[in-house]
């Protein structure tokens, strides 16, 4: 998993500065509509001419913004870090969706910031995510939330969900959570590396 993950993430960054591009933007032919970021140094923004006349000038404002919120924050790390922890751990695997599911909220929410209307970043959403239903290539997956809280939603796919999300009061900064966060994320760390040195001891004293 690790080996494939670096190959693709490698063969992506070597595609991006191969394609020449205007402010990080390359805009492909094709009916299709499509749009996606391709990380790299520096990563590149593809977007279909089928998605740009789908969306009106507002409309390409927010993509543009959403799909540029995952190349400067590094989105395409954090689901590969998720994916290799699921290889290594099954019992990983709903986390690892709950990341691919929660970088997309998150690059909504940096475009809601950078427009200013949450409202017209969840109807961009939603209208291009209706759009490319039926491109080829392109499969809907499934995501879970971070604290599966019961909603109506609860079953509903990623973008309702996204959309839902949007059209609701944005959340407050919640320092403890943060915090708390942070300390198990710390825990999580040090108990790993205790158990690793508990392991090489163990393996001293059984070859000794």
């Amino acid at each position: 998993m690790l080996w494939r993950r670096a190959r693709t993430l490698t063969a992506a960054a070597l595609e991006a500065a191969c394609m020449p591009a205007e402010d990080d933007l390359i805009v492909i032919e094709g009916e299709a509509p499509n749009a996606f970021a391709i990380p790299g140094l520096p990563g590149r923004v593809v977007v279909s001419t089928g998605m740009l006349h789908t969306l009106d000038e507002t409309e390409r404002h927010i993509l543009l913004a959403h799909e540029r919120a995952h190349l400067a924050c590094r989105h395409y790390a954090f689901v590969a870090l998720a994916q290799f922890g699921a290889a290594a751990n099954p019992l990983l695997r709903p986390l690892a969706t709950a990341v691919t599911y929660t970088v997309e909220r998150w690059a909504d929410e940096n475009a809601a910031a950078a427009t200013g209307d949450r409202e017209r970043v969840a109807r961009t959403v939603g209208k291009a995510a209706l759009a490319a239903h039926d491109a080829p290539g392109r499969a809907p997956g499934a995501a879970l939330a971070i604290l599966g809280r019961r909603s109506p939603l609860a079953a509903a796919g990623p973008v309702p969900r996204r959309v839902a999300a949007l059209l609701a009061p944005p959340f407050g900064r919640h320092p403890l959570l943060a915090a708390a966060t942070a300390a198990v994320l710390a825990i999580t760390a040090l108990s790993t590396a205790e158990a690793a040195h508990d392991l090489h001891l163990l393996l001293e004293a059984v070859g000794a």
